[in-house]
């Protein structure tokens, strides 16, 4: 089973607001509400791979109830922890200048942790653990570390899609799959990467360096590098119309499994993952799978082995 981590899932408000004026009384054009979290990202764009998943995190409150209800209507399967507090609201105000209001996460208590940990206990080597997204203020950025740690016990396969201190500590772990983004890694490395080539070089200095199994690079326009021991290949992204971008890594890395689960070859299973990505970036939602495999007879892929 595919197991999808979201610690921190919010639910996404987006309002449109045409010659929006600060002080004054505004109406919306038009309003959408969506069970947000990189996570539960990933569940859903499996779904649309047709590989099933279960979600786990934490939710709480009315919020927590619609996210649960959203994925319920997916026929998503959760076994979300219910903590004391309200799942956060982030706001998203589109207008002539395009704003974000992230909320508060309710407080994660240690007895919260400890449920999820048991939870946890429970995962066997055939079982994928994808840890994705922000963690809580009010949970230690090397919570995922500590979960890596305790899963490997198991030889659990770990998907790691993480960003700011998390992603740092987490890099001590030597993790199966992670995706940074090229500023990720560049911060990563106190370096400077703009280019295929800096992706492709320091991409490699991160391998050797953290005795990582699987590197995924993004690089929105410019396509994705792929490293591991014995590869290092560019996947060029499809041409099309880009729409929206929430969630577009998040479906590189649902891509990435769902091909890496079939027992594709590594091109095929970064073609997929590319594909999934922009097919995503194209959509007003997120891909589908025919949408993924038309894009993936447009996508080239090159090695870039020295």
């Amino acid at each position: 089973m595919i197991y999808t981590l979201t610690l921190n899932p919010a639910v996404d408000y987006i309002v449109n607001v045409s010659n929006f004026e600060i002080g004054q009384v505004n109406r919306a054009s038009k309003e959408s509400k969506f069970a947000g979290g990189k996570g539960i990202n990933v569940s859903k764009v499996l779904t649309r791979l047709e590989k099933e998943s279960t979600a786990l995190g934490f939710i709480g409150g009315f919020t927590g109830q619609y996210i649960q209800t959203s994925l319920d209507k997916e026929k998503i399967s959760s076994e979300f922890i219910q903590v004391n507090g309200d799942t956060r609201i982030n706001v998203k105000l589109k207008t002539e200048e395009e704003s974000e209001i992230n909320g508060i996460s309710p407080t994660i208590s240690e007895e919260n942790l400890s449920s999820l940990k048991e939870q946890l206990g429970h995962l066997k080597s055939t079982d994928v653990l994808v840890l994705a997204g922000s963690v809580p203020d009010t949970v230690s950025s090397s919570i995922y570390t500590e979960i890596i740690n305790m899963v490997k016990e198991r030889n659990v396969k770990v998907f790691v899609d993480t960003s700011g201190p998390a992603l740092k500590e987490v890099m001590k772990t030597s993790p199966f799959f992670i995706k940074p983004n090229h500023h990720e890694l560049a911060e990563l490395l106190d370096v400077t990467v703009n280019t295929v080539e800096e992706a492709a070089h320091f991409g490699k200095k991160a391998l050797e360096k953290w005795d990582i199994t699987h590197l995924l690079i993004s690089m929105a326009g410019k396509g994705a590098v792929y490293i591991s021991k014995d590869e290092v290949m560019h996947a060029t992204v499809p041409s099309g119309n880009v729409v929206n971008s929430v969630g577009a890594g998040d479906s590189m890395v649902a891509g990435f499994i769902a091909g890496f689960e079939e027992g594709l070859p590594l091109e095929e299973v970064l073609a997929t993952a590319v594909a999934a990505g922009s097919g995503t970036a194209f959509s007003n939602g997120f891909c589908t799978k025919d949408l993924v495999h038309s894009l993936k007879k447009n996508i080239k892929i090159t090695s870039l082995q020295q």
